[in-house]
This record gives structure tokens, C-alpha cells and sequence, in this order.
């Protein structure tokens, strides 16, 4: 394995807080490292969310659906195709149906056909019958042109999204953005999905106000908290407080089976066990079946799934989201075996030390749809911001490109920089810190790789590009027991900036055999535990054998099988001693 700097998580000298009894003290020191130090910074109870209001743009927003509502007007719903765009559209139909919108339906743009976002292409195919009002969700900050489009043929627009914005808004009617300058709401990290639910509270507030209940039940809007939750954790935003309270309650709806029909079908395709789900299923389980519909076909496919609600229909659509995402691991497998031979050939020609710290790269057979997958598995491998380049289709003089970022590099911000010091080098971007995407023209691959490159040599600190692995420190021999990781496992929930515990310690090696092609199977032992512990390493490398003593950092996780629960551990990453 690469040889890293494992460093350890500060955590403050106290570490008591208001806790009670029956938290663990090493839960307590885990979410102290993470700045939370109080049992109410961890009760996730939906009363403890940021109130709607605070969201700037709402009043204007629910005025403009409120109205639409009353006078039964068409409204389209205008998504994103990834999984945050796809869960926070399904959210928007299924939330504007119960509110009473009876005219509601939904596009998602075909990315080689209509571009990112609300396109004036997107909007051509508006007709037969032309909406009233589009809503977009977890896009059109950055779409100018196509609300100036919509706009121009009488269609109002209500833009809803949590992207940085340019320099230049659109002209919507309206638009919520919790990353809009002077916005108040306390949490930017909300995804796309959590932006539209937030839209959903406010407008059913305004819809109370205006007597709409008086004659029927007020509708359940927290049925839609388990979309929430994949599309939070799919789109890999922070896991603030707000985030947390988010994710924790759609996750409690899909453990007891509460969830739609289409969650509970995916859930039985990936093979995870729903009474046990944790928000790392949603990110590698769910969220890529959903997302491969966008990458490599259409994502109606994938919120025709969330929106059914007949369970047979439901799987139907699951089964085939799982065979599109079979097709995009082979493709995304030979994608990045191509990237890590061109890494591979220019070290060879020039070094090193001649590896741009901002890489880009292109290669003229990759597919477009799956580029992002690239340059993330290659970030994580060379510890640096990559972007990852494709033709936009076949004999098209584009290049659609994403980029990927590690911490303390704000990859949007980079692309930014270069399309104000480079005017027009870039056609379109957006995004965050840690992911954008883009266009440009096939012939500035070239200059944007050197641009690249140069900007985030001059905004980056070197030792960022340090490969760390974080760790919470050591266990004591006790501390390796199967309540410990019950605890754990269910504490966070944990993900993007809230991150999933894990420790160090040394060991000696008991026993190990291979399992698969490139799994260990393990037994440690820690000096002053009587007995092994088993653990697993997945995707060793190839012929490479466990050193007989080693530091390793690893996972407690419950191990279940046949209905029985055990401890283990999953070593993340290891030291040979």
C-alpha cells in the first residue's frame, strides 16, 4: 500500500460536555474531534432544524406556486441528472401533487443533447403543451440564457438550486439559493434535494395561511424525507448539523420500511439489508444506480423509479437502474486503467516531480457520462485536484470535462480564476469545492491543462498535497467489542465532513487467508487482548502478502451473517513495522 502520514484528529482537553451515561467515552471523544461536545448538538430531532423562513427568496417563490396552484396552471419541473437532481425532482412532483398542483410533470436535460442545467435547447422542447411555470432543482443559478429563453415565450421560471453563483444571476421570477450573497440561512451545505424540501415546508406554510386546509387533511411532507437523504448523501455535501437532522430522519423512514416504493426496491437490488442501513449504502449503493441512468442513458429512468409507488413497477425499474450500473463499472474500470497509464507515461517521459499539482486529462475515447467517476477514483490516487476530459459526442469539437478536488482546494473557485484570466477558454462551469464541471472547446484541452495546473500551484499550500489519513486515535484492548461498533454504526450519521470514525493501534498478524481476488481476511492481535480479532482488508494490492507485524488504520464494523452479529474490523490502510 502507499506509504502515508497517518496524523491524528486534535480533540479539546475536555471532552465531558452534557453527556448521558450511557454514552461511550470514545463516541464522546469522536464527536468531540469533530467539534460537536454537547448530547444536543447530536439530537437530531426535525424540531432542531434551521426554520424555513430563514431561507432568503421563499416569500416571492411560494407567492409564484401558490398563485400557479390557484388558477391550476402547468407546471414543469426542470432536474438535474445526478442523483441530487434526481431525488430533489422527484421530491418537487411528488411535493407539488400533495399541495394540490394537478398539473405537474418534469424534464431532466440529456447532457449530450441539451447541455447542464435549464438550456435554451431544454427549453425548445417545452411544446405541446407549453408550461407556466418551470421549477428548476439543483440547477439554474448559471442558467442565463435559458431563463431569458423561457421567459421570452410568457413561461415563468422559479429557479431553486444551492450551486455557487457567477457573477451574474438570471432573470427568474424567482429564485432560493442558500449560497446567494447575503443569504441568511444558516446552513450552505443543503443539496438541491434539501433546497426544494425547504421550498415544499414554506409554500404548505403559506398554503395554511391562505386556508387551504380547512376542507382536507394538511399532507405529510416528512413522507419525503427518505429522498432527502439519498440525494443529501449521494451529491457528497457536508454533513453540517442541519444536514445530519436531514439524513437521520429519511434514514429512520427507511429502516422501518416507510419509505417509497422505488428507495425499497433499490435497496433490495443492491442486496443491503434496509433494516440496517447506514448513510455509506445510500453513497455506494443507491446513489450510483440512480446516478448511472444519468451517465449513461436517460435519468427519467431513475425518477420514474422514485416516483413509482407500485412496488412491482418499482423493482422492474430498479433491476434495469442495476444492469446500467454494471455497464458503467466496466466502462468506468477501463476508463481509469486509460488514466493511470497516461499518468504513467508522462512519469516515465518527464518525472515525478514534473506531475502537474492540477492534472487534467483527456482522453478522445472516454464517454462523456462517466468522466466525474474518473477523476475522482484518480484524485484519491495522487492526493490532487484532476480533471477529467471527454468529447461531448461523436465528432462533436467539445469537451465536457469534471473535475474533482481534495481539501483546502476550491475547485470552482480554480476554474474561475482561469475563465477570468483566460476569457473564453472556458464555454460553461459551475459547482463546489471539491466538484465542478465544464465545457470548453476541444482545442483548449491543451491551454486549460497549463492554466490549470498554474492556478493551483499559486492558491494551494504544498503540504495539502500530503497524503493523511486521519485516524481518532488508539483503542484500548476493551474498546474492541461488538457494542462499541453497534454504537458507532448508527451515532452519525456520518459522511462528507462529518466523517465515519476510525482508529489506530498496532498489531501482530495471526492468520490471514485471501478471499475473492484481492480481499484478506484477517486475525490481529492488540498486546493485552486475550483473543484475535478479525478483520478484512478489501482490494489489496495484487500479489502483495500482510506484513507479520504492522500499524494499522481501521473501522470498527458489525459483521452479520446467518442472523448473527459478530465485531470486525476493515482496515482502511496499513504499516508495515
Amino acid at each position: 500500500m502507499t506509504r502515508v502520514a497517518i496524523r491524528r484528529r486534535e480533540v479539546p482537553v475536555d471532552v465531558g460536555g452534557e453527556w448521558p451515561d450511557d454514552v461511550h467515552p470514545v463516541l464522546r471523544r469522536v464527536y468531540a474531534a469533530r467539534g460537536v461536545c454537547d448530547a444536543r448538538e447530536v439530537h437530531h430531532a426535525l424540531a432542531g432544524m434551521a426554520a424555513p423562513h430563514l431561507l432568503g427568496g421563499l416569500d416571492a417563490a411560494c407567492t409564484l406556486l401558490a398563485d400557479a396552484i390557484a388558477r391550476d396552471a402547468r407546471i414543469v419541473v426542470v432536474g438535474d441528472f445526478d442523483c441530487d437532481g434526481a431525488t430533489g425532482t422527484a421530491v418537487a412532483v411528488r411535493g407539488l401533487r400533495m399541495l394540490g398542483a394537478r398539473h405537474v410533470d418534469y424534464r431532466v436535460p440529456n447532457r449530450f443533447l441539451h447541455g447542464y442545467g435549464l438550456t435554451p435547447a431544454l427549453v425548445g422542447t417545452l411544446v405541446d403543451p407549453s408550461p407556466d411555470l418551470i421549477v428548476t432543482v439543483d440547477n439554474g443559478v448559471a442558467s442565463l440564457a435559458g431563463v431569458a429563453a423561457a421567459r421570452a415565450r410568457g413561461i415563468a421560471v422559479l429557479v431553486t438550486d444551492h450551486h455557487l453563483p457567477g457573477p451574474a444571476l438570471p432573470d427568474a421570477d424567482a429564485i432560493v439559493n442558500p449560497n446567494l450573497e447575503g443569504d441568511a440561512f444558516p446552513s450552505k451545505a443543503l443539496a438541491g434535494v434539501g433546497v426544494v424540501f425547504y421550498l415544499l415546508l414554506a409554500l404548505r406554510a403559506k398554503l395554511r395561511g391562505d386556508g387551504a386546509f380547512a376542507q382536507r387533511a394538511e399532507p405529510d411532507l416528512s413522507m419525503l424525507l427518505d429522498l432527502v437523504a439519498l440525494g443529501t448523501v449521494a451529491d457528497l455535501v457536508p454533513l453540517d448539523f442541519n444536514n445530519r437532522v436531514l439524513v437521520d430522519a429519511g434514514l429512520r423512514r427507511m429502516r422501518a420500511r416507510r419509505a417509497c416504493a422505488g428507495v425499497l426496491a433499490l435497496v433490495e437490488a443492491s442486496g443491503r439489508d434496509v433494516a440496517r442501513l447506514v448513510p455509506s449504502d445510500l453513497g455506494y449503493a443507491l446513489g450510483p444506480r440512480i446516478n448511472a441512468a444519468g451517465r449513461l442513458e436517460d435519468m427519467a429512468l431513475g425518477i420514474e423509479c422514485l416516483l413509482a409507488d407500485d412496488a412491482r413497477v418499482a423493482r422492474e425499474l430498479a433491476q434495469r437502474l442495476s444492469s446500467i450500473n454494471d455497464e458503467r463499472r466496466e466502462l468506468q474500470t477501463s476508463m481509469v486503467e486509460d488514466g493511470e497509464a497516461l499518468v504513467a507515461r508522462w512519469l516515465v517521459e518527464r518525472g515525478d516531480a514534473a506531475l502537474p499539482l492540477g492534472l487534467t486529462l483527456f482522453d478522445d475515447g472516454w464517454h462523456a457520462g462517466v468522466v466525474g467517476l474518473v477523476a475522482s477514483k484518480l484524485k484519491e490516487r495522487l492526493h490532487r485536484p484532476v480533471v477529467a476530459c471527454a468529447p461531448a459526442g461523436d465528432g462533436s469539437d467539445e469537451v465536457r470535462a469534471s473535475a474533482r478536488s481534495i481539501r483546502g482546494v476550491h475547485v470552482r473557485d480554480v476554474i474561475a480564476e482561469i475563465d477570468a484570466r483566460h476569457p473564453g477558454l472556458v464555454t460553461r462551469f459551475g459547482g463546489h469545492a471539491m466538484a465542478a464541471g465544464l465545457s470548453m472547446p476541444r482545442a483548449s484541452v491543451d491551454a486549460f491543462a497549463d492554466a490549470f495546473d498554474a492556478v493551483v500551484r499559486e492558491r494551494s499550500a504544498r503540504e495539502l498535497f500530503e497524503p493523511v489519513v486521519l485516524s481518532d486515535g488508539e483503542l484500548g484492548p476493551g474498546d474492541l467489542d461488538l457494542a462499541l461498533a453497534q454504537a458507532l454504526r448508527y451515532a452519525g450519521p456520518w459522511g462528507q465532513g462529518f466523517a465515519e470514525p476510525q482508529f489506530d493501534n498496532h498489531f501482530e498478524l495471526d492468520g490471514w487467508r485471501l478471499v475473492g481476488e484481492r480481499h484478506w481476511r484477517l486475525r490481529l492481535r492488540m498486546e493485552g487482548r486475550a483473543d484475535p480479532v478479525e478483520a478484512m482488508l478489501f482490494n489489496a494490492e495484487p500479489g502483495a502478502t500482510p506484513p507479520s507485524r504492522l500499524r494499522a488504520v481501521y473501522a470498527l464494523d458489525v459483521n452479520a451473517w446467518n442472523g448473527r452479529e459478530s465485531l470486525q474490523l476493515v482496515v482502511r490502510h496499513f504499516e508495515a513495522e
